[in-house]
């Protein structure tokens, strides 16, 4: 109604009037268009489903999905590593560490286009710099980390990519601007050291350290460092599904490493060897790449709802497991140093979930045990008194 009266007066109806009150007041509206990148985001991002292998976890709780995907990636990692020690341990196939990360990125690219084609929204919502700089630290992680084991021994690579919760850490406040409480540099620490503990007794047994294998390993942790935080960022600024992202940052990959065998002259001895033997290769491999493919799913599920500290706590995690496991299947010795550091590891995981939780685990402190006692001295005396 009062736009109405406004229409009507006279003052709005004379165009010179009202040109002159709005230099007077020198109102201005400023219009802003998005970049291209920022076009292919959605603008409403209150709806945010993450989808792993066809399922949709938003419908489920907070506690829910955290049991779903830490379950999906102990199961599908734990038959990963095993298949990854199986297929180095192959006579002659060592020196191919990084023909075997090509055939992983392939299966995981056309893995990725299947389930991309099985979603509704396949647009592409991450930008095409933002995957080339993933596909690289996916290709320098995983390359890298495959390659370690021709010149180091299983346990020793697993001592260095247990200690990735640092660099994550590092990364996040880096990358991300994040600060963490002492609570959990506290249980990175305690998780870090436990493992490294831990697998301390098996890499004396046997000691195979190279500094090659040091290099490509360490290399391995730095970008593994970094990935996480960045895929985070990605993930959460453009509202990116699993499958655009395994698709994207591997089929890149692919390219990369292609690129690479191709002008060292890798890839013909590699391809002689592998048809060769093609069940211990390319049949390990498919599932080696089928069961990675299931669990790096979960991860990024883990990744976009919890964050990546507490994706690389249950990683580690799963690391552990798969050290007691492989001593079932390869009968290692047994001490109680393992049992310690055991200990020392699920000090580390209780630590993490305390500080992401702590408005609602509440642990006395000495002062406040302090207190209490002060206050019940006070009240009995008072009691005696009376």
């Amino acid at each position: 109604e009062k736009q109405a009266e406004d229409s009507n007066s006279p003052e709005c109806s004379d165009p010179g009037t009202m040109d002159l009150k709005f230099t007077s007041s020198r109102k201005y509206i400023s219009i802003s268009v998005p970049s291209k990148s920022q076009a292919m985001s959605p603008h409403i991002k209150s709806v945010d489903d993450v989808v792993v292998l066809g399922m949709n976890l938003s419908k489920f709780n907070k506690p829910t999905q955290f049991f779903i995907c830490v379950s999906g990636v102990f199961m599908f990692y734990l038959i990963y590593g095993y298949l990854q020690e199986l297929i180095f341990s192959v006579e002659g196939f060592k020196p191919f560490g990084w023909y075997l990360t090509l055939v992983q990125f392939g299966f995981y690219s056309i893995f990725g286009l299947i389930e991309l084609q099985l979603i509704q929204d396949k647009r592409r919502r991450i930008p095409g710099k933002t995957y080339m700089i993933i596909a690289f630290l996916t290709v320098g992680t995983m390359g890298l980390s495959n390659t370690s084991l021709g010149y180091l021994n299983y346990p020793t690579q697993v001592i260095f990519k247990c200690c990735k919760l640092i660099p994550v850490m590092i990364g996040g406040v880096f990358i991300q601007g994040k600060r963490y409480s002492i609570v959990d540099v506290s249980a990175a620490l305690c998780m870090s050291l436990g493992l490294i503990w831990f697998t301390l007794a098996d890499s004396t047994v046997a000691p195979n350290f190279n500094l090659t294998g040091v290099v490509l390993i360490s290399l391995a942790l730095c970008a593994d460092a970094v990935i996480g935080n960045v895929q985070e960022k990605a993930m959460k600024l453009h509202n990116g599904s699993n499958s655009e992202m395994v698709l994207y940052s591997y089929s890149i990959g692919f390219v990369y490493i292609l690129f690479g065998l191709t002008c060292t002259s890798g890839l013909s001895p590699a391809v002689t060897f592998c048809s060769k033997h093609p069940v211990q290769t390319y049949g390990y491999a498919f599932l080696f790449s089928l069961t990675g493919y299931f669990g790096i799913s979960f991860v990024l599920a883990l990744i976009k709802i919890f964050g990546a500290l507490l994706a690389v706590t249950v990683t580690t995690g799963r690391k552990a497991m798969s050290i007691v496991l492989s001593f079932l299947f390869f009968a290692k010795p047994f001490t109680l140093q393992y049992v310690w550091s055991g200990l020392l590891v699920v000090l580390g995981i209780f630590l993490n979930v305390y500080s992401k939780n702590m408005d609602k685990i509440k642990l006395p402190s000495l002062l406040g045990l302090g207190k209490k006692r002060v206050e019940e001295r006070k009240s009995r005396t008072l009691s005696q008194t009376v």
